[in-house]
């Protein structure tokens, strides 16, 4: 370490975090609300860099991959939310087992490895009907591993079901899932609940269902709505719940913190998300979390350029192709939002790190030399 970081760190009073970074020790919760209350984002960003290349070096991992949305009717209301409409809004659709199946045979073309596929809370479909878009997906693109329903999804299929969660885990797995995202954690608090998600699962149920899949061999990821009425305090707990979990499980994949878009939703007051917010949800969740292998950038959130900064807040997995996604975006036509698997590359080699195609579990796909240099 240079003079001129060492500097910064102590004049950013991040000197003892600094040691603790350095010798791999866990940070405290008073330490997570210090990283959020400093204001020297390059300070914190030098940290998770530590962090971030003692776990993957330059390698950044990225996925071809498919997001499907099977439904956008939804009974929970959320106040953040621009996705979903009630039963009666004539935009609201449910797509059927074989729709879900003609969405994945549009991109057969390309060499997709994961089908993302999550959806509103719809209290008018059956049990079946969720193990019969699993397999329909399946019998289209056996190959690809599927991912599919957030906990709040799991939480509706048990409740049709009236089953024990263990066996409704079994009879999706037996359907073609392998694994979850992470989606509709929010935050951890009672507080932000009571107000802008009071109809959705709490915390604690979220975490049971999260642990309740790993120990059923279906790994999943994390996430943190962030940017809207959250205080630190909210986040620094939702980051120490996720890493008690991690230690018991050790099932979540990966952690992505989302960037709240007020525009169409109920809270369009609220200012946007902004570059250095998202870089310091990066590098303090890297820093927090230091049992999770990777942290994503979505750059479909955070816009790739941020995303690019962010390979050296922290980040190391910069999501994928995408192809279509629904859940943020400026009206409801506006859904194709995708990268090549050439300009997630360029994109990558753009920020100097170094691109590794990977599937759903991170199992490396082809892995890519890094580029040579060139001799004048």
């Amino acid at each position: 370490m240079t003079s001129l970081h060492r500097n910064s760190l102590e004049q950013a009073g991040l000197g003892p975090i600094h040691h603790k970074v350095v010798e791999g020790q866990r940070l405290s919760a008073d330490e997570g609300l210090q990283l959020y209350a400093c204001d020297q984002l390059p300070a914190l960003g030098y940290l998770a860099n530590i962090v971030r290349q003692r776990f993957h070096g330059d390698c950044t991992y990225f996925v071809r991959n498919q997001h499907i949305n099977y439904t956008n009717v939804c009974n929970k209301f959320c106040r953040f939310c621009s996705f979903y409409v009630k039963a009666k809004d004539e935009r609201g659709y449910v797509l059927s087992p074989e729709q879900v199946a003609d969405r994945v045979r549009q991109h057969l073309h390309a060499p997709i490895t994961e089908i993302h596929m999550v959806g509103g809370v719809n209290p008018k479909l059956p049990y079946s009907y969720y193990l019969d878009i699993l397999r329909a997906v399946k019998e289209a693109r056996p190959s690809a591993r599927l991912k599919a329903f957030t906990m709040i999804e799991v939480a509706q299929i048990q409740r049709i079901a009236k089953k024990p969660l263990e066996e409704v885990f079994a009879d999706l797995r037996a359907a073609g899932l392998e694994s979850l995202p992470g989606g509709g954690a929010e935050v951890f608090s009672d507080r932000v609940q009571g107000d802008l998600f009071w109809t959705k699962s709490d915390s604690e149920e979220w975490l049971r269902i999260a642990a309740a899949a790993h120990r059923a061999g279906l790994p999943s990821n994390a996430t943190m709505l962030y940017g809207h009425i959250e205080n630190t305090e909210e986040k620094v707990y939702h980051l120490c719940r996720l890493r008690e979990v991690q230690d018991e499980t050790g099932g979540f994949l990966a952690y992505i913190p989302l960037s709240f878009h007020p525009e169409r939703t109920e809270l369009e007051h609220l200012p946007g998300p902004s570059g250095c917010l998202d870089l310091k949800e990066l590098a303090v969740a890297r820093l927090m979390l230091d049992n999770f292998a990777h942290v994503k950038t979505f750059w479909i959130m955070n816009t790739i350029e941020v995303s690019q900064v962010a390979l050296w807040y922290g980040a190391n997995d910069l999501d994928g192709t995408i192809m279509d996604y629904e859940i943020t975006r400026k009206n409801f036509k506006a859904t194709q939002q995708r990268l090549t698997h050439q300009e997630l590359m360029d994109r990558i080699v753009e920020a100097g790190r170094v691109p590794v195609e990977r599937d759903s579990l991170y199992n490396v796909v082809t892995p890519i030399a890094p580029p040579v240099a060139q001799v004048a």
